[in-house]
């Protein structure tokens, strides 16, 4: 989903930021995207209707959405984080370019405006290696690019930290989805998951709604409902599938948003990973490849507390060498997801 930053200036200080009860509703859903309304309900200590209320409000208004995602590695993909450098005055082309192909899940623009961040996903290596080695390269108006795979991912629903005025462990533990047996031997433990063609339908669906039911579930994957609901539950237990709550970071209260690039010691990235995923600033974490080594995304109020995050937060971290900060100037892309069969990967990087 694209968000018009013109939508974003035009709203009140008031209507930027959700009052603590939607703010809690989305870190329910970033908890589990697909718990019942009566579970989330019951946890937040408020009743059924007036969740599918504000559920429904936030939805309706373009300010929230859940949304079905394969986890890359899991399934096969082939993943890349990008850093493309661009000439002045092209980046904002470039970003909504890379938007509108179907292979990207996040697009940013960095501050300074010649940088432009994303997430490339392809189902195979030819689409992979067209981008990076052909498209991209081609483009006039890009003068470099840096790609970094990622290793291991710190940060999880699991993990996840609210802050003060978020959702305690309890209340987490509560509403975290139990665990599910694999159906059928080898699918399980770090094997790739393999998706049929069916479990594609089902994506398709679950990229546009992730709390789509199992009627329209049942009905796009061609299978009987229990059993698109026995494969979901398979696909989420085995880390194959997750559902990420699309939001703006400033409805939350967040009204600045920063790439972390940080260089640290091989014996200690493990327990530096973990840490950053502990903290509440932090809602993406991940050991990558390159000579900055942890890459993390940080949102905070404003510039004083990033400030006092690096001194304080990350400054706390000694086995940190160097550190990266890149603000995001504009979020033109925020989730994404392959097209269902549709070879849309020829689309042109620039516009």
């Amino acid at each position: 989903m694209l968000y018009g930053c013109e939508m974003m200036e035009n709203m009140s200080e008031e209507e930027r930021v959700f009052d603590l009860l939607d703010q809690r509703l989305v870190q329910a859903l970033m908890v589990d995207g697909r718990a019942a309304f009566s579970r989330i309900a019951a946890v937040l200590g408020t009743t059924d209707q007036t969740v599918i209320r504000r559920y429904r409000r936030l939805r309706g208004a373009g300010l929230l959405r859940v949304l079905g995602l394969p986890e890359g590695e899991r399934v096969g993909l082939y993943e890349s984080r990008l850093r493309i450098q661009c000439v002045p005055g092209a980046a904002v082309a470039i970003a909504e370019a890379l938007a509108r192909r179907p292979d990207t899940g996040w697009v940013k623009i960095f501050s300074g405006g010649t940088e432009v961040g994303c997430l490339v996903s392809s189902r195979t290596r030819e689409d992979h290696e067209a981008l990076l080695l052909r498209k991209l390269p081609r483009t006039r108006q890009v003068t470099g690019v840096t790609a970094q795979t990622m290793l291991h991912e710190y940060t999880s629903s699991a993990t996840r930290s609210f802050g003060r005025d978020g959702l305690t462990p309890e209340q987490i533990a509560a509403l975290r989805p139990g665990p599910v047996e694999g159906e059928g031997e080898g699918e399980g433990g770090e094997d790739t998951v393999r998706l049929d063609d069916a479990d594609h339908a089902m994506l398709a669906v679950l990229a546009r709604d992730g709390r789509a039911g199992y009627p329209e579930l049942a009905a796009a994957a061609g299978r009987s409902e229990s059993t698109v609901r026995r494969r979901i539950e398979y696909l989420r237990g085995s880390g194959a599938i997750s559902f990420d709550v699309e939001v703006h970071s400033v409805h939350l209260g967040f009204g600045l948003e920063a790439g972390i690039s940080a260089t640290v010691a091989p014996s200690e990235l493990a327990a530096v990973g973990r840490a950053l995923a502990e903290h509440p600033q932090v809602p993406f974490a991940a050991a990558v490849t390159g000579t900055a080594n942890l890459a993390a995304t940080v949102l905070c109020r404003d510039q004083r507390d990033l400030y006092r995050y690096m001194t304080e937060g990350i400054g706390s971290l000694t086995a940190v060498h160097r550190l990266e900060v890149l603000p995001v100037l504009r979020q033109v892309k925020r989730a994404g997801l392959l097209s269902d069969g549709n070879r849309l990967y020829d689309a042109p990087v620039t516009p």
